[in-house]
């Protein structure tokens, strides 16, 4: 690559595109790399700031930056992750399903810790749709030693930075306790709650028990949906340490080993998480979930819907992004929460 004036690139070939920007018109290219510049070329290329240009010369020792952009995304290519067009040097990584981004953050930090590279990514465990962006890679300079490249592939080795989980159809059984509503002295309220958050997967719903505060009548109902096949059962209220709450007690009683009663998050402390023998999640839902938009229950959910385990530290790194700050108009999973635990 060597830089010439533009009044004598007419025959050159570009070896970077050639953005035009008219504000509020168009952000665009006007050239593309290839391109061989005419004489007619020469006003636009004045017009839009170019008084010299970069045209290539060929090295075998360098790579252009759409060709590094090549390299850079095959790195984070998937099962599930598509490419954009290459552009202005940069590739987007595009999700080709709904599902789970699971990013290797250690990997990602040690090759963006090489001069000159760059992958930007979403957060690990960020749920995402369909037709979502999820990384952006590209070089900083246009052109790049080839040797750069070969470390970054020695670097990240064989195995994909990004991975998409899809989501799994999971049945799943809803217990909500409470005395106040078995008795009918109220309405129960988390049921429409929980089956719209599970209308967002592949679930289905096999039925919704509603149990009085007592151990056994909530370990029975627990057991029913695990006798009718549930991949996952959710209990709601009775959470907290007041005497009649007894829900984690039930859940215990079942033989389910506890993972963690109480977990980092706010709104979401008093969340247990339990898995039976067999290795069914069963989820204890404080009250919170009932009347806040997000909680710990949505951003433990799709790892859950995923078919990941998690364990204890799993829920501890939440607690770094684990405070909600509940703005007026909720946004996520477009914001911070939950987003500061990389494991």
């Amino acid at each position: 690559m060597k830089l010439i004036r533009t009044e004598d690139a007419v025959g050159h070939v570009l070896c970077h595109d050639i953005t035009q920007i008219i504000r509020g018109v168009t952000k665009d290219s006007v050239f593309r790399k290839g391109h061989v510049v005419t004489a007619e070329d020469i006003p636009v290329l004045l017009s839009v700031g170019k008084e010299h240009l970069y045209v290539w010369e060929k090295d075998d020792s360098m790579l252009h930056e759409n060709e590094a952009a090549e390299i850079l995304f095959g790195l984070c290519q998937n099962e599930h992750i598509a490419p954009t067009p290459v552009k202005e040097g940069k590739i987007e990584c595009i999700a080709q399903i709904n599902g789970l981004l699971k990013v290797d953050v250690q990997r990602l930090t040690q090759i963006n810790s090489i001069p000159d590279i760059m992958i930007a990514t979403r957060q690990t465990n960020y749920p995402v749709r369909k037709g979502e962006k999820l990384a952006g890679t590209r070089i900083i300079p246009l052109v790049i030693e080839k040797a750069r490249m070969e470390e970054v592939r020695r670097i990240a080795g064989e195995k994909p930075l990004l991975e998409l989980k899809p989501y799994l159809r999971k049945k799943v059984g809803i217990v909500t306790t409470g005395s106040e509503v078995y008795h009918g002295r109220i309405q129960d309220a988390f049921g429409p709650v929980l089956r719209d958050k599970f209308s967002a997967y592949d679930a289905e719903i096999l039925g919704q028990t509603i149990a009085d505060d007592k151990t056994e009548m909530i370990r029975e109902a627990i057991q029913a949906f695990l006798d009718q096949g549930a991949d996952l059962v959710v209990c709601s209220g009775g959470m907290s340490v007041d005497p009649d709450d007894v829900t984690p007690t039930a859940i215990q009683s079942t033989g389910a080993r506890i993972v963690s009663y109480g977990a980092p998050v706010l709104p979401g402390a008093m969340f247990l998480l339990a898995y039976t023998p067999a290795g069914v999640p069963v989820l204890g839902l404080p009250g919170c979930v009932m009347y806040h938009d997000a909680t710990v229950f949505d951003l433990v959910l799709p790892r859950i819907m995923a078919g990941e385990v998690i364990e204890k530290r799993d829920l501890a790194a939440l607690g770094h992004g684990g405070l909600c700050l509940q703005c007026p108009t909720c946004h996520y999973p477009a914001c911070g929460f939950g987003k500061g635990g990389l494991v």
